[in-house]
């Protein structure tokens, strides 16, 4: 099971010294990934714990990538609703060549009403308009030509496509997790809560004739109690679960290392 971390790329720890300083901490635990989240249009009554400052993520991690050597970079969600596909679909393609391949598409539809009202995009429409922009991102990765609008252009450079996880819960999302992803990346802690609806994706998988798809779980396991947290990680991962995505709350750089460290052994046991 791999273990990785999701890093603040907002709020007061997105300065640029602390960013790289937490990655590279990650990077030298030896984890597998850092994620980073997506928001555009903060209201400031919902600004609280961010003061809506955020970084944009796919522009964050091609920084990031220029601060490391191996560890991978994910989007831990971008929500494709916000975002031209064309666009997108250009952005992530950059972002997987000059990181040499180490991106993790971790895709969402949207959620903030406030926010579908500031990029002036429909939310009630956030599903066919996800659906939407998968499948001309897929089409952009599959073929140097591509067609959109009726008309044919290059899309290149076209490195590998990176892989996509699926982020939300109930029917759709596991049925999108198939249609158009790699896996699921669903958050939360309890192994029986998640072990139907990993046998449900593994089925719709099956049904479809595509392999069984990954399983990559945002949680917090306990990190002052190592043997919890590899139980609790042994429990997660007997229920379907592939590799974990640890939350850490942390004020500063040297926080954020104690973290990492204290993740290096749990992540030896699993």
């Amino acid at each position: 099971m791999e273990l990785g971390v999701a890093v603040r790329s907002m709020g007061p720890q997105s300065s640029r010294d602390m960013l790289v300083g937490c990655v590279q901490a990650a990077e030298r635990a030896g984890l597998a990934d850092i994620w980073i989240q997506d928001h555009l249009a903060i209201p400031p009554d919902d600004a609280e714990g961010s003061g809506g400052r955020y970084l944009d993520p796919l522009t964050t991690l091609a920084y990031l990538a220029a601060s490391t050597e191996r560890i991978g970079l994910g989007t831990g969600v971008l929500n494709i609703p916000y975002r031209p596909a064309l666009p997108t679909a250009k952005a992530l393609a950059t972002v997987q060549e000059l990181s040499g391949g180490r991106l993790r598409f971790g895709v969402g539809v949207g959620w903030m009403g406030s926010e579908f009202r500031a990029l002036g995009v429909p939310r009630s429409q956030r599903g066919r308009l996800t659906d939407e922009g998968l499948a001309l991102i897929h089409s952009c990765f599959d073929s140097d030509e591509v067609e959109a609008n009726g008309q044919v252009f290059l899309f290149l450079p076209r490195p590998e496509r990176p892989p996509v996880f699926i982020g939300g819960s109930g029917p759709h999302a596991l049925a999108r997790a198939v249609a158009f992803g790699d896996g699921w990346l669903p958050m939360g802690g309890d192994p029986e809560k998640l072990r139907e609806p990993i046998a449900q994706l593994r089925g719709l998988a099956s049904d479809a004739g595509k392999p069984e798809p990954q399983v990559k779980l945002m949680t917090a396991l306990p990190l002052d109690d190592v043997a919890e947290a590899t139980d609790r990680a042994g429990a997660l991962a007997e229920a379907g679960v592939t590799s974990l995505i640890q939350a850490i709350r942390y004020d500063t750089l040297a926080e954020f290392e104690d973290a990492a460290g204290k993740l290096a052994p749990i992540r030896e046991a699993i």
